[in-house]
């Protein structure tokens, strides 16, 4: 097993540079702003929603979009995961159509609907084929640079819709939350980092409690939500490895239920909780009566609370966490966190088709 104290051994695994990318991130963030602000997309009148179509890494800064909005946007915030649009979007909805690689073949095909619905686009892409198409149809186009995993470029994949908003006058602040985010990454860059041991190190830690069992990840509606999804999808496409997610209130409601049997299973477990200062004081609650529920059941549970004041800055406090975390994890398997062979082979069998 590779020693999480030992960073040279970290980086030899590492044959893309995912823990540079990470480290990079706070700047990341601030230059994706500035993309943002830069790009000019004309108002649209009567708006009525906002949709975010992407899949995979381009689509989480979608769900980041839907809760940070959720208590600030006059209009809903809906992501979209498939080759179709929903009906309702028209001429009053303001489409994001993002691919990190331009060449996403769901996103392509939402694009291309977009149009005939009239609705008003904003591509944000490194670009390929998205990039080129909106390029001729003469829509905005927020060009963000190339070379990253799409897991690895949220700034750039969430950011520049945060500035087109406020541009349009929809959102307020976001600069100074922006720089907030960026001066909170840029210290928990080092506390997370190659060169901090794992008896300082919270991401290490995880990563060893996580190294065997099965991550169980729980947020809350409404405020970390987002943050338990995007846990198990860098656990999944990192360590190659399952991981689950759910929400308070919800989980309260069926899967507290199913702590019971099989038992051996069951002691494989180890159950993240998420806090957040937004928290419902209700749910706040039932994630202590829940702890007192399953502990001793399972492997073991860790409780996570955000840092920072603005919203921006508590979510990626505990996205971080949970990336770097992750790719730890893969360093334990011997799995170097970049390639995602399956995913690759998927779509070259689809390319077939």
């Amino acid at each position: 097993m590779v020693d999480l104290n030992n960073p040279e051994a970290l980086s030899t695994i590492d044959s893309t540079g995912y823990f540079a990318a990470l480290a990079e991130l706070g700047t990341q963030c601030r230059q994706a702003y500035a993309l943002g602000r830069e790009t000019r997309v004309p108002a649209v009148a009567d708006l009525s929603t906002v949709v975010v179509t992407g899949l995979g890494g381009s689509a989480i800064g979608g769900d980041l979009l839907r809760v940070y909005c959720q208590a600030r946007l006059r209009v809903p915030v809906t992501v979209n995961r498939d080759y179709t649009l929903p009906a309702f979007v028209g001429r009053k909805t303001l489409v994001f159509a993002v691919s990190y690689s331009g060449n996403t073949e769901e996103t392509l095909s939402a694009y291309q609907q977009a149009r005939e619905k009239g609705a008003t686009i904003v591509a944000l892409t490194s670009g390929g084929k998205l990039a080129a198409l909106a390029g001729a149809d003469g829509v905005p186009v927020i060009r963000v640079p190339a070379g990253l995993a799409p897991r690895a470029a949220t700034g750039y994949l969430f950011i520049p819709m945060l500035a087109v908003l406020e541009s349009l006058e929809m959102l307020d602040g976001v600069e100074a939350e922006v720089e907030e985010l960026a001066r909170e990454l840029a210290h928990y860059a080092t506390t997370y980092g190659l060169g901090s041991p794992v008896a300082q190190n919270p991401a290490k830690q995880l990563a060893l409690n996580f190294k065997g069992r099965l991550p169980i990840i729980w947020g809350a509606s409404g405020t970390t939500e987002v943050v338990a999804q995007r846990w198990k999808g860098q656990i999944n496409e990192n360590a190659k490895a399952p991981a689950y997610w759910n929400v308070f209130p919800e989980l309260n409601h069926n899967e507290i239920v199913g702590f019971e049997e099989p038992a051996a299973l069951i002691r494989q477990l180890w159950v993240v909780i998420l806090r957040d200062k937004g928290d419902h004081v209700r749910v706040g609650y039932r994630m202590e009566i829940t702890r007192r529920v399953i502990e001793g059941k399972v492997a073991g549970v860790t409780e996570v609370t955000s840092t920072g004041e603005g919203m921006l800055a508590r979510l990626y406090s505990l996205i971080y966490l949970g990336d770097w975390a992750s790719v730890y994890l893969a360093t334990l398997y011997g799995i170097d966190p970049g390639p995602v062979r399956v995913i690759d082979y998927l779509k070259g069998e689809l390319a077939k088709r």
